[in-house]
């Protein structure tokens, strides 16, 4: 066999130890979404539609958002930090409840009823849905 040849196996076999190698430290390593433990995913997406189906204004910094808009920016925010939520309350806390920015609380404002922060209208849904 000719240098050049054999060159050319050698660095074909290498390539596939390196391919397996990598597929193998990928699974290894968990690289992945963390996320709510499975039994509180259930939790998570009734809270997620609870605030969108709301009809209540969120403010966020000073500025008003419609539930809608407001559901989507605690979307986002619960993407951002899905490593850190170890339970429902984590998602509460990390992805609802104030500015990692300015660290201003989260308010909302339901028809008929006074301003409340975020936190304590989620864990109170949080609690109601629970014990049904």
């Amino acid at each position: 066999m000719g240098c050049a040849k054999r060159f050319r196996t050698i660095k074909m076999t290498m390539n596939k130890k390196l391919i397996k190698l990598f597929v193998l430290l990928f699974f290894v390593s968990g690289v992945g979404y963390a996320d709510v433990p499975t039994k509180q995913v259930k939790e998570v997406k009734h809270l997620l539609s609870f605030v969108r189906d709301s009809g209540c204004i969120i403010n966020r910094n000073g500025s008003e958002y419609p539930s809608a808009k407001g559901v989507k920016h605690i979307q986002r925010k619960y993407d951002y930090f899905r490593d850190d939520i170890k339970s429902t309350e984590d998602f509460i806390e990390l992805a609802a409840t104030k500015s990692t920015m300015s660290g201003k609380y989260y308010t909302v404002t339901c028809p008929g009823k006074e301003k409340i922060k975020t936190q304590d209208w989620l864990l109170t849904e949080l609690k109601r849905f629970r014990e049904n």
